[in-house]
């Protein structure tokens, strides 16, 4: 295989991750392979660049110097403040004539929206990351997000969800180019997951729900918050705000977006989610205290919307099980 030429564009403010990870998973391959297939390079409108992190970057080469039929695949880094930083015509003419180029190009966190403020993503389905996920589907309708997707694969474009999920789109790169095998090898040898269980739902707040809407839907909303437990069927709800069981369906969807069955289950899942993270309760009474009544229960809600089951959630998300004066 000849070499082929990977090229990270950057603005200034880079987050240093969305480059430095996914450089080190193409370094581990080329050791596995045995020579050189992979040349990692940085291409920005400056040859100085500083990092959101305070470090200082030299650009390899100047965009208008890059020659992108000679590169394999490009990939615009984000920022922090990617989705609030007003947009570069320069590098937006830019990535339009040059992107498409490439064999393979897309974006990594907030790399999303200078890519998406070409048009090259409209009619695709994209990742990103789940704090930007619905300020990308206001400013650009014609892209659709998959929430959960930590990276996605659509013909030529590539993109990834939020900082390290650059690690996991490299590596399907890697896959892509010199089998499971070495992509394997290089997830070992960095430490990785090789397929990352779940999705990018499982670390997302946004998730959690507040009560909105009219004031006795409010009412009914804080009541289920503060005693999930409780009998909350859709006609004990209704008595409960005193409307017809259409009228509060219909409400709900209205205000909420969801029936009034989901907003308890997604209530109940927020619930047990903090009672995972913040304590060391048993299973059974995290989902007696979280309304849902059995742990088969609770473990089918985690999987269905996290996609991991409540004690993979606990290993990664819940405080130390001993302190240091209790080990």
């Amino acid at each position: 295989m000849t070499e082929l030429l990977i090229v990270f564009v950057v603005n200034d403010g880079v987050q240093l991750m969305d480059i430095a990870g996914p450089a080190d998973v193409f370094a581990e391959a080329n050791t596995l392979y045995g020579r050189p297939l992979y040349r990692p390079v940085i291409a920005a409108r400056e040859k100085n660049i500083r990092s959101s992190s305070g470090f200082s970057l030299r650009a390899d080469l100047l965009l208008r110097d890059v020659s992108t039929k000679c590169v394999d695949t490009l990939l615009v880094a984000g920022a922090p403040d990617a989705a609030v930083r007003a947009s570069d015509p320069v590098l937006t003419i830019w990535l339009r004539e040059e992107a498409p180029r490439a064999r393979r190009f897309g974006s990594i966190c907030g790399g999303v929206f200078p890519l998406a403020e070409t048009g090259l993503l409209d009619g695709h389905t994209i990742a990103a990351h789940w704090a930007d996920v619905d300020c990308v589907r206001q400013r650009f309708p014609a892209v659709t997000v998959d929430a959960d997707a930590i990276v996605r694969e659509e013909g030529a474009l590539r993109t990834a969800a939020g900082v390290s999920s650059g690690l996991d789109l490299a590596l399907s790169l890697v896959r892509e180019d010199m089998g499971e095998r070495i992509a394997r090898d290089v997830a070992r040898q960095l430490v990785l997951f090789y397929k990352r269980p779940g999705g990018q739902l499982q670390y997302s707040r946004q998730k959690e729900l507040s009560p909105a809407g009219r004031s006795a839907l409010q009412s009914l909303q804080r009541r289920i918050m503060q005693q999930p437990g409780a009998e909350y069927s859709v006609k004990a709800m209704a008595e409960m705000v005193t409307l017809e069981r259409r009228q509060l369906t219909r409400l709900f969807a209205q205000e909420t977006g969801v029936s009034p069955a989901r907003w308890v289950e997604l209530t109940r899942l927020t619930v047990a989610r903090s009672l995972l993270e913040e304590g060391r309760k048993p299973p059974k009474v995290v989902a007696a205290e979280a309304g849902f009544g059995s742990v088969r229960v609770l473990r089918r809600v985690f999987q269905s919307h996290l996609g991991v089951t409540p004690a993979e959630y606990r290993k990664r998300f819940g405080k130390l099980s001993l302190s240091c004066s209790e080990s």
